[in-house]
C-alpha cells in the first residue's frame, strides 16, 4: 500500500492506493452521521465489503443512476434533498463511491450542501483513481457543456482499492489506462516505458500490475495539484488531451466515447498537431500513437462534423479570451503549453486523424 501526500490550502490530505485502502476510513472520527453517495449495481457488488473495512455500520446509502447524465445540476439539487432527507447536518461526512461521475457530483454537493461538509473520495475506476479523485476539483455539467460548473473543494481522504477494478468491463479499464498514459506521457517517461510492454494485455482482474500502475500514476496528480492547486498555471498540463477530447464528447452528446476514449483521441491529434508546429519529433510521435492503439479498439469518429468539433474547441473552459492554451507533447516525459497554435494547424490535426490520413 502506498500513501501519497497532498498539500491543500483547505487543508493537506492523503491519497491511499492499494489493497485494503478502504480501512483508512476508519481513522476519521466525530461524526455526527456518514452517508455514501453511489450507483446502485456498484454498492450491490461492493457495498458490503466498503462497510466491513471502513468499519462504519450505520451508513446512509444516496444512489444515483449510472452515467454522465447523473451529472447535473438538477442532480445535485436531488441529492441535496436527500442529504436533507436523511438528516445530514454540517457535521456530517459524504463518501463518494464510484468514478467520475460519483466523484465529481459527490465532491460538488459536498462543497455547497450546508456551505460546505467534509467527503471522502473511494473511486472505483482506474481514470477516477488516477486522475479525477485527486485534486479536489468538482463539477456538474450545464448542457452540452462539460465541468461548466464546479468548485476546488478538497477531500478529507482519497482511498483507492485496485481490489475493486475486478469488476470493471473491459471497455471501462481501458478508458482509464488512456489517462493513466496521459500522465505518463506528460511527466514520466519510465513509466511510459513500462505501459509501452502491458498496455495490450492488462485486465481488470490484474490486480497487482493494476494497483502498480495507479500508484505510479497518482503520483504524478498529486505532484502537479500540489504545486498548483487552483490551476494557475503548471495544472493546466493535465488538459493533454482534454480539449480536443471534450469537443468530441460535446459534438456526440455524450453517447459514443468514454471520456478516456474521447481523450485518447485527443492525444492522437495533439500528438500530430505538435508534430505540424514542429515542437515533436515524428518519431515519439510514431511512439505516443502506437501506445494509444495498443491499449485497444477506439470508437470510430465516422460521421462527426469536423465543423461542430472545431466550434466548440474555443468553448474549452482553460480559453481565455477565446484563445486556447493547447499542451502539446514536447517528448516523451515533457509536455508544453501554448497558445501560439495556428487555425490552420488545429484544423489540419484534426482532419489527418479523422480519416485516418495520420497514423502516427
Amino acid at each position: 500500500m502506498r500513501r501519497l501526500e497532498v498539500k491543500s490550502s483547505a487543508g493537506d490530505y492523503q491519497v491511499v492506493v492499494g489493497r485494503g485502502a478502504w480501512r483508512s476510513i476508519k481513522r476519521l472520527k466525530g461524526y455526527s452521521s456518514v452517508l455514501v453517495l453511489t450507483e446502485p449495481a456498484l454498492w450491490e457488488r461492493w457495498g458490503e465489503k466498503l462497510t466491513a473495512e471502513s468499519g462504519l455500520s450505520s451508513l446512509r446509502l444516496i444512489t444515483v443512476p449510472t452515467g454522465e447524465r447523473s451529472k447535473s445540476l438538477a442532480m445535485a439539487g436531488r441529492v441535496a434533498s436527500d442529504l436533507v432527507a436523511a438528516g445530514a447536518d454540517r457535521r456530517s461526512l459524504l463518501i463518494a463511491f464510484g468514478g467520475g461521475v460519483v466523484g465529481d457530483l459527490g465532491g460538488f454537493v459536498a462543497s455547497t450542501y450546508m456551505r460546505g461538509i467534509h467527503y471522502v473520495q473511494a473511486p472505483t475506476t482506474v481514470l477516477a483513481q488516477v486522475d479525477s479523485a485527486i485534486g479536489g476539483k468538482t463539477a456538474v455539467n450545464v448542457g452540452a457543456n462539460k465541468n461548466l460548473v464546479g468548485t476546488f473543494y478538497a477531500p478529507r481522504l482519497v482511498v483507492s482499492d485496485a481490489e475493486v477494478l475486478s469488476s470493471l468491463p473491459l471497455r471501462a479499464l481501458q478508458s482509464g489506462l488512456y489517462e493513466a498514459l496521459k500522465h505518463a506521457i506528460l511527466a514520466d517517461a519510465k513509466l511510459f516505458a513500462w505501459m509501452e510492454g502491458k498496455l495490450a494485455k492488462l485486465r481488470p482482474d490484474d490486480t497487482a500490475l493494476l494497483e502498480n500502475l495507479v500508484a505510479r500514476a497518482a503520483a504524478i496528480k498529486v505532484d502537479v495539484v500540489t504545486r498548483d492547486e487552483r490551476e494557475a498555471s503548471l495544472r493546466r498540463v493535465l488538459n493533454l488531451g482534454h480539449t480536443y477530447g471534450h469537443a468530441l464528447e460535446e459534438a456526440t452528446g455524450y453517447r459514443r466515447f468514454l471520456h478516456g476514449e474521447a481523450v485518447a483521441w485527443g492525444i492522437l491529434m495533439v500528438t500530430r498537431l505538435a508534430e505540424i508546429v514542429q515542437v515533436l519529433d515524428p518519431a515519439v510521435g510514431k511512439r505516443i500513437a502506437q501506445a494509444v492503439k495498443a491499449v485497444g479498439p477506439l470508437p470510430s469518429l465516422r460521421g462527426i462534423r469536423e465543423e461542430r468539433v472545431l466550434g466548440l474547441l474555443p468553448r474549452d473552459k482553460k480559453a481565455v479570451g477565446g484563445r486556447i492554451h493547447w499542451v502539446l507533447p514536447q517528448h516523451i516525459g515533457s509536455v508544453i503549453v501554448t497558445p501560439d497554435v495556428s487555425p490552420p494547424a488545429v484544423f489540419q490535426a484534426f482532419d489527418e486523424v479523422q480519416n485516418g490520413e495520420w497514423n502516427g
